[in-house]
């Protein structure tokens, strides 16, 4: 029992305050205590772990305003991902802002060709949110501090842009539209349509083979074309100015179209017949495709052996070259080409008389053989029935015969005068006069009449384009 007091008693004296100074295992607890007070407060107050590592940093470009502040959520598929960090207008443009988002990994990873579109938030939620897409995987991974272009980028869609689009030149040219549809429908348009809704069976049927072959045949094939399609619409967006460059030539050339708005309208109209030429030309394709396959399978064979051809023409093709060099036909033709160059001018300057000798030959073809195979048929004589050609030839033998020289008298035909009691003259000839002569027999006329007036000769119509004449056509005369 003695003891406890005393115990007591040193535990008391232990715990009194004292002016000595506290032991060093003390001091360094109060060090820690303050350290740990201080890292809670900075954590508190927004500081990051120091070793955790930084987020990862995504900046995009919008040319609208975005209606977005500080710390408005990052979705990707309607989970949040992140946060935005910064929104700062960009130099030189009103509406242009640069938004920085803090993305934590489950956003990750980013590849080229990753979207950022500004969509509205719940009725609960209020403001705007970021829904972020991460592009294809087959793009390149996109770093932390990369930025989305403005073509990668969409704004949210609110009425008063809306609104402020529809201009009064919009709204004039929304009008004219209108106005030229509604004209369009009254003039024929509107029956056109429900005419064309016969065809419409027809259509719906290739329709639905063209969306059964978009199916494609091997799995995957419609995911890769949409894929194509992706990749070209966002290198469209890529090239904004090209797509506006076409966009305002589109324009353009509606607008000529409109200007040759008569022109258009006789073009569609021939269009029905274009279509069934070309619904011919296919039927005809269709069936001349068939035996163009069995004319390629009956070509293999020869396309099996046309390098054995090629092979057995080089050495032709070799001795052909070696023939046509210099020192063979190449050089024959140095001294021929005096001899062709001589041949040219003689070829241009005998032009002119080919021509007069094509026209000669047109005559003779055209007019003297016709002439000279006709037979003449005089009424009031035996007719010889020979034609005109025959009789001319016949008449030069009979010449030849009677100027003969077998009695030395020369070569001259010599006539006597014969003469009856019967008297007959002409008509005053313009050099002569009359002629007067004593005839046998009453003379019953003469054939062919002798015309008042020489017949008219034209020199400036070529032979071969005047008509032969007709010589049984002549008329007989009266008495002398």
């Amino acid at each position: 029992m003695p003891e406890r007091p005393f115990r007591l008693r040193r535990i008391l004296r232990a715990a009194r305050p004292s002016g000595r100074r506290p032991p060093r295992s003390r001091r360094r607890a109060a060090a820690g205590a303050l350290l740990l007070l201080g890292v809670v407060v900075y954590l508190v107050f927004g500081g990051g772990l120091p070793w955790a590592g930084s987020p990862f940093q995504l900046r995009a470009v919008f040319t609208a305003n975005t209606g977005l502040q500080i710390g408005s959520p990052v979705r990707v598929a309607g989970v949040d991902v992140g946060e935005v960090t910064a929104v700062a207008p960009i130099r030189g443009s009103t509406n242009a802002g640069l938004v920085t988002m803090s993305l934590t990994p489950a956003a990750l990873p980013l590849h080229a060709g990753a979207t950022a579109t500004i969509q509205s938030r719940t009725f609960l939620e209020g403001n705007f949110a970021v829904a972020l897409t991460q592009g294809s995987p087959s793009a390149p991974t996109l770093r932390s501090g990369a930025t989305l272009p403005a073509a990668d980028t969409a704004g949210p869609v609110q009425l008063d842009r809306v609104l402020s689009s529809l201009t009064t030149p919009v709204r004039a040219s929304l009008d004219r539209l209108l106005s030229g549809l509604a004209g369009a429908l009254a003039d024929g348009g509107a029956g056109a349509i429900n005419r064309s809704l016969g065809e419409t069976t027809a259509a719906l049927r290739a329709g639905a083979i063209v969306n059964e072959a978009l199916l494609g045949g091997r799995p995957h094939d419609l995911s890769g074309a949409v894929g194509g399609l992706a990749a070209s619409f966002g290198a469209l967006a890529h090239h904004a100015r090209a797509l506006t460059g076409l966009v305002t030539g589109f324009a353009a050339t509606m607008a000529t179209l409109a200007g040759a708005q008569q022109a258009l309208g006789a073009t569609v109209a021939r269009l029905p017949g274009t279509l069934d030429a070309a619904d011919t030309a296919s039927a005809r394709l269709e069936v001349t495709l068939p035996r163009l396959g069995r004319f390629g399978v009956n070509l293999l064979p020869a396309l099996h052996r046309l390098p054995t051809t090629i092979t057995t023409t080089l050495p032709w093709l070799d001795a052909l070259s070696t023939l046509t060099d210099g020192a063979h036909l190449g050089g024959l033709l140095i001294p021929l080409d005096p001899a062709v160059t001589a041949a040219a001018q003689t070829a241009r300057a005998a032009t002119p008389l080919l021509r007069q000798l094509a026209a000669l030959a047109r005559c003779v073809s055209h007019d003297l053989v016709p002439t000279g195979n006709e037979t003449i048929r005089d009424p009031g004589a035996a007719p010889s029935g020979v034609p005109v050609y025959d009789e001319l030839f016949q008449s030069a033998v009979g010449f030849a015969s009677s100027a003969q020289n077998f009695d030395g008298n020369g070569r001259y035909l010599r006539s006597l005068i014969g003469g009856g009691s019967i008297p007959v003259h002409t008509r005053s000839l313009p050099v002569n006069g009359p002629l007067f002569g004593n005839a046998v027999l009453n003379p019953l006329g003469s054939r062919p009449l002798l015309p008042a007036t020489a017949p008219t000769v034209t020199t400036t119509t070529p032979c071969g384009n005047v008509s032969p004449p007709d010589l049984n056509a002549v008329s007989t005369g009266g008495t002398p």
